[in-house]
């Protein structure tokens, strides 16, 4: 049965009636409610002063990461802050005898990082760092499994160290100051071709509601192309112009510099080019839609040509384009940074090893060991990140609804910070603050703001996506169909692929098919046929109105529809699952098609970071690039502007 009670068509061969955990409770404590502690005493004030209430994460045993169903924006998460955009009245706080040097809202990496760079100039500072979600990391979150004994990890979040320009020498600094050692553990960790080398290949699910009939084509851009394409329910016509993308070296824009052509490109989306230059049939224009879903969160006709052909997209070959952006572009397409881009690094749990990282440099007690290999199985001693006796101090489950500047922006002499958690409205002080949070939010927290500010702040539309971690007991079925990763241009979810091969420290990954795994998949809720951010908007809307129950009924659904003649069944094998739901995901980016060419002082991300008196703004939002290198360097302006003007 299911948890309404009722049961759908199929759901006892999916696997619906199957006892996975799906509820967000760690050993049977609610995330977010208060546990009966005593209140620890408050720093630097009477004990009959006001004392902080009891929370969850003071509690030995909180650990978020092994938390499955829902995750990612949780139940708990949002709900304040939705409640203030309504204008939903906030009940009054109550006010800790807690004064702080500096306080964050938002321990994601910027939050981290911008809380390690203030402390860098202050050793001594006294910090706050207040998030919404039930564990830190903002997207570099971590998903943990124990299967039959064995842990598994996987990013519930940011994949890894990536992005298509070299790291600056401030974020470079931070992570080698962790301990990372980027060449190094690229090279010693990642086994990047191992399901390669077992003969394990690309494939592509063709659904039958988009091409008519199920099939699993294996091999893409390996196999000769007609015994790739040999079962696929395309026409002949279909067939050929697929082919004519893939392999093409005809000019479709004879006569025009490689500048010009990229201009043209830069002007009409990947879908528009492939139907109106290359004129390929209308089933080819579905089979390319979602690859772009990855890297921008919306489909073909959202993005541009230019930008495709920036990330290697098929389709490109006769134009032979050079090297780099247009010259005197006013913006540099993230595909093809003209410096190169970073060495590419994949920790089991993406880069929420760097967050980590990050919060043992920050509360040491909180986390054990000393190196990176021995953070990757460490537990964090949750209890630990909120004691009245540390220097910096991490609070979970705590929505901020306000921060103003004591005495007006122009004459402030502080900050005043207020938060809810468990329903209870407290505020807290401190001489300034940076808020690390999403850009669309923080009009909200600081209505003061000037108007002009708050109009670029809410421009800065976050692109909505799912990473899903699926726990199996095996992955026989992928060695016997022969793939390692499945695109589903049709699909619910439109990429799954079993979890990279890395080793550090004591974590080693399954080698065996016979052993139990993950698979993560991709699912990005867009419409397409609008532009980008309206796109991003009702992907929003339907991310948030979706309940975790047609999740798994979709994914155990697709897994078994594309597995299935692997032997895959999706009631038996499939073991755990965690949506990761990110409503607002992605910092957006500049979109050659809808956002208009104008100088680095004018675009909206520059305008909305702006300091407030003693308010500064640090995000990737705020950097205009979804990356922790951005992230990372965001932060440390920020700090730097509190600092240059509130020493």
């Amino acid at each position: 049965m299911n948890r309404r009670g009722k049961r759908a068509p199929g759901d006892r061969e999916l696997g619906m009636d199957r006892s996975i955990s799906r509820r967000d409770f760690v050993q049977g404590v609610a995330v977010g409610s208060a546990g009966a502690l005593a209140a620890f005493a408050l720093p630097g004030c009477a004990r009959s002063g006001p004392r902080l209430p009891p929370a969850a994460q003071d509690r030995l045993g909180y650990y978020p990461p092994t938390l499955t169903g829902m995750r990612g924006s949780h139940p708990g998460a949002f709900e304040a802050a939705h409640a203030l955009r309504d204008g939903k009245p906030m009940p009054a706080p109550l006010d800790l005898d807690e004064l702080y040097d500096l306080i964050v809202v938002g321990a994601g990496m910027s939050g981290l990082s911008a809380a390690h760079f203030y402390r860098e100039q202050h050793p001594e500072a006294r910090i706050l760092l207040l998030d919404n979600h039930d564990d830190f990391g903002g997207h570099a979150k971590r998903n943990e499994f124990d299967s039959d004994g064995h842990l598994r990890l996987m990013n519930g979040g940011t994949l890894e160290i990536d992005s298509p320009r070299p790291y600056s020498a401030v974020a470079e600094g931070v992570v080698k100051m962790l301990g990372v050692d980027v060449p190094r553990l690229a090279k010693a960790i990642q086994n990047l071709n191992f399901y390669q080398s077992l003969g394990l290949q690309t494939g592509t699910f063709f659904d039958r509601e988009t091409f008519g009939a199920d099939h699993l084509a294996v091999g893409y851009g390996t196999r000769p192309w007609a015994d790739y394409l040999a079962g696929a329910p395309l026409s002949a016509a279909a067939k050929r112009d697929l082919l004519k993308v893939e392999t093409s070296e005809v000019d479709p824009l004879p006569g025009l510099s490689s500048a010009d052509k990229k201009l043209r490109l830069s002007k009409v989306s990947y879908r528009s080019y492939l139907q109106t230059l290359l004129h390929v049939d209308k089933a080819v224009l579905d089979c390319y839609q979602s690859r772009t879903h990855g890297y921008w969160g919306v489909g073909s006709d959202a993005v541009s040509a230019l930008d495709a052909w920036g990330i290697g997209l098929p389709g490109f070959k006769g134009l032979k384009l050079e090297p780099g952006s247009i010259p005197g572009m006013g913006f540099t397409p993230a595909g093809y940074a003209d410096s190169g881009g970073s060495i590419k690094l994949h920790f089991p749990d993406g880069n929420a090893t760097l967050a980590r990282l990050l919060v043992r440099h920050l509360v040491a007690q909180a986390v054990p060991g000393h190196s990176v290999e021995d953070l990757i199985t460490a537990r964090v001693d949750y209890s630990r990140l909120d004691r009245p006796q540390l220097p910096v101090r991490l609070r979970l489950n705590s929505t901020v609804v306000r921060v103003e500047n004591i005495g007006g922006p122009q004459q402030s002499t502080g900050v005043a910070v207020t938060y809810l958690r468990d329903g209870q409205a407290l505020r807290v002080r401190g001489k300034c603050s940076v808020l690390a949070s999403y850009n669309m939010m923080i009009p909200y927290l600081c209505p003061e703001l000037p108007q002009r500010q708050q109009q670029a702040l809410h421009a800065l539309v976050k692109t909505p996506l799912v990473y899903t971690s699926v726990a199996i007991s095996n992955w026989r079925a992928f060695a016997k169909l022969g793939v390692w990763q499945i695109t589903a241009p049709g699909s619910y979810h439109s990429q799954a692929r079993l979890n990279p091969i890395v080793d550090i420290g004591s974590y080693h990954s399954p080698r065996s098919p016979d052993e139990p795994t993950l698979l993560l998949m991709e699912r990005i809720p867009c419409q397409p046929g609008l532009p980008e951010h309206d796109q991003n908007r009702v992907g929003r809307a339907d991310l948030l109105a979706t309940p975790f129950e047609t999740f798994e009924r979709h994914i155990r659904a697709q897994l078994g529809r594309m597995l299935g003649a692997g032997g895959f069944d999706p009631a038996a094998d499939i073991t755990a699952i965690t949506v990761n739901r990110w409503p607002h995901g992605y910092a957006p980016e500049h979109n050659s098609l809808f956002d208009p060419d104008v100088p680095e002082s004018e675009q909206p991300h520059v305008i909305g970071r702006a300091p407030f008196g003693r308010i500064a703004i640090a995000n990737s939002d705020s950097g205009g690039g979804a990356y922790t290198d951005v992230a990372i360097d965001q932060a440390y302006r920020a700090v730097h502007e509190l600092l240059g003007s509130h020493t």
